[in-house]
């Protein structure tokens, strides 16, 4: 789920912390990337009619595999340099949002079977994408995929995004690329979205700043934390009644939570029993995140073409002229992101130019107009 409505919230209130960028713009640039979010995507998306998915000849679905692929070699292409992190085990305090999750799962399964009987095509995709889950197996193709093509792989002890976002923080990226919002929360220097979208979709990419934001907003990091928790997030339930304009504006008139619940209208507003907003605080300022550096190392090799050949046409029944092809231009691609950015040749100069004030700048103007309008004057002599 993310952060309920936080984009639509950060584009009312804080417009300048977020800008669109061209995919191209983040050539060179070392990008963490939420791998479950993509895969999820892939497994909706790619190859996908109805019920029906990309499968191998053993009838083991190979979507996610066909759109890792792909979309890495574009990233590759474009001469960014991924970074996949997959999740580990989820907190406690998530264990009720993904129970939610399975349930949805379960009922989507039924209005999926009363569609199919009815024929419906349209309620068919709608229902069918509903009950799409990432598993264990589906990773695990996943990094080995990665792995061969000589992409690193991350694996994180709890959350993704939070691994994502600590990367950012100690400069080991550039910026974290998701679709939920958490990673902002999680306090990400950076955060994309869209980066992972297809090309043929032309979205530009949406990259939000953290610091611009907190900027705008007025607020601290741990204000923008309360803020989220009031919005909405995976850790624990929203009172009902606060969306996110009046979040934001009780956070600005109170501070923090604390405050807010000994000052707000319990009747208007009714706050969840035994609400655990000071352990979802607590996840999002503290995560458990890996800081080995060891763990950490991000470093890029030399695809294994009889590897992928192996894993690609041999077990999943890939094209084997298409794979020596991308082969080849996974090749191609590291050798052009080898460049650096230009701007990692040239050292920014300090301008010495002592900005007009406004008074002064007129002056000057009408000076010059004054000085032109003076040698006009002699030429006509």
């Amino acid at each position: 789920m993310g952060i309920k409505g936080l984009t639509k919230l950060l584009a009312d209130n804080a417009p300048k912390g977020m800008k669109e960028q061209k995919f191209e713009s983040y050539f060179g640039r070392k990008i963490a990337i939420d791998a479950s979010m993509s895969i999820y995507q892939f497994l909706i998306v790619v190859g996908r009619s109805g019920t029906e998915m990309l499968t191998n000849e053993a009838g083991e679905v190979t979507s996610h595999l066909q759109g890792m692929f792909n979309r890495t070699i574009r990233l590759l292409e474009s001469g960014l340099k991924p970074v996949y992190v997959f999740d580990g085990a989820p907190p406690d305090l998530k264990k009720e949002e993904l129970a939610k999750r399975y349930s949805k799962r379960v009922d989507a399964t039924a209005d999926l079977a009363s569609a199919i009987e009815t024929g419906d095509k349209e309620v068919i995709e709608k229902f069918s994408k509903r009950t799409v889950k990432v598993t264990k197996k589906h990773n695990e193709d996943c990094k080995q995929l990665l792995r061969l093509m000589g992409v690193p792989v991350i694996e994180a002890p709890s959350e993704a995004e939070a691994q994502c976002a600590a990367l950012c923080k100690s400069d080991k990226v550039y910026g974290v690329a998701s679709e939920d919002m958490d990673s902002l929360t999680f306090g990400a220097p950076r955060f994309l979205r869209h980066l992972m979208d297809p090309s043929s979709k032309k979205v530009p990419v949406m990259e939000f700043e953290i610091a611009k934001i907190l900027e705008e907003l007025n607020l601290n990091m741990d204000q923008f934390i309360d803020l989220c928790i009031l919005c909405g997030c995976d850790y624990c339930d929203s009172i009902r009644g606060i969306g996110g304009q009046t979040a934001l504006k009780l956070i600005r008139q109170y501070g923090s939570i604390e405050t807010i619940l000994e000052n707000i209208n319990k009747d208007r507003y009714q706050i969840p029993e035994n609400w655990p907003y000071q352990q979802a605080r607590c996840l999002f300022k503290e995560p458990l995140v890996s800081e080995n550096d060891e763990q950490l190392e991000i470093k890029w090799s030399p695809p294994d073409e009889e590897g992928l050949i192996n894993f690609l046409v041999n077990e999943n029944g890939f094209n084997l002229e298409r794979v020596t092809k991308a082969v080849e231009k996974i090749k191609a691609a590291k050798n052009k992101s080898s460049q650096g950015r230009l701007e990692s040749f040239f050292k920014p100069v300090a301008s010495v130019t002592t900005p007009l004030k406004r008074k002064d700048a007129q002056e000057k103007v009408a000076k010059e107009a004054a000085s032109k309008k003076s040698k006009r004057g002699s030429r006509k002599k």
